[in-house]
């Protein structure tokens, strides 16, 4: 009945920071009536993309977007550039509530800023092993690398950790 397909891409510059492409494509497997016409089975309902700018710390340093199909020409494309506000977020900081504080309801596209939700974990993906150090942390800091205690199967006190990251690993704590 429909579709929704999320593509995001990530790109070094030559100058030292990555441009990243987020695209949400909407499809029904069936003719819709919609704003007066009707699309065709196998055409976009939504086409958007937003194009991000990001240095090696996760600061999104530009960003835009571009909606290519729409319901609604000459609305939906018309919310100015709302998703230059994204510049100055961190990824990896406050970079959802971020976005809630300045894109939630009238003040951006509804598909444009769920798709926003993706793109930490996306580019964080692009940037392991080449930006982030993710097999011995930040030996300077004693800070271990990154995604240690950021979801249940990197937990310090589990098997994973005690097999593939033994330096980090931390014994369960005994229960009284």
């Amino acid at each position: 009945m429909h579709r929704r397909a999320i593509d995001v891409q990530v790109f070094a510059r030559d100058d030292g920071l990555f441009e990243v492409e987020a695209r949400l494509t909407d499809t029904k497997s069936r003719d819709i009536p919609l704003a007066g016409a009707t699309r065709k089975a196998g055409e976009p309902v939504h086409d958007m993309l937003l194009q991000l700018v990001v240095d090696r710390q996760l600061n999104i340093v530009a960003a835009g977007s571009e909606t290519r199909w729409m319901p609604y020409p000459g609305a939906c494309d018309q919310h100015g550039n709302a998703y230059a506000t994204l510049v100055g977020l961190n990824l990896m900081q406050g970079f959802r509530l971020g976005v809630k504080e300045r894109l939630a309801g009238i003040k951006g596209c509804t598909h444009l800023t769920e798709l926003c939700q993706v793109l930490p974990t996306a580019v964080i993906q692009a940037f392991a092993g080449v930006v982030l150090d993710t097999r011995e942390g930040d030996s300077a800091t004693g800070q271990p690398p990154f995604q240690l205690d950021k979801c249940h199967a990197l937990r310090t006190d589990g098997d994973n950790v005690r097999i593939y990251y033994p330096r980090w690993y931390r014994a369960p704590a005994a229960s009284s």
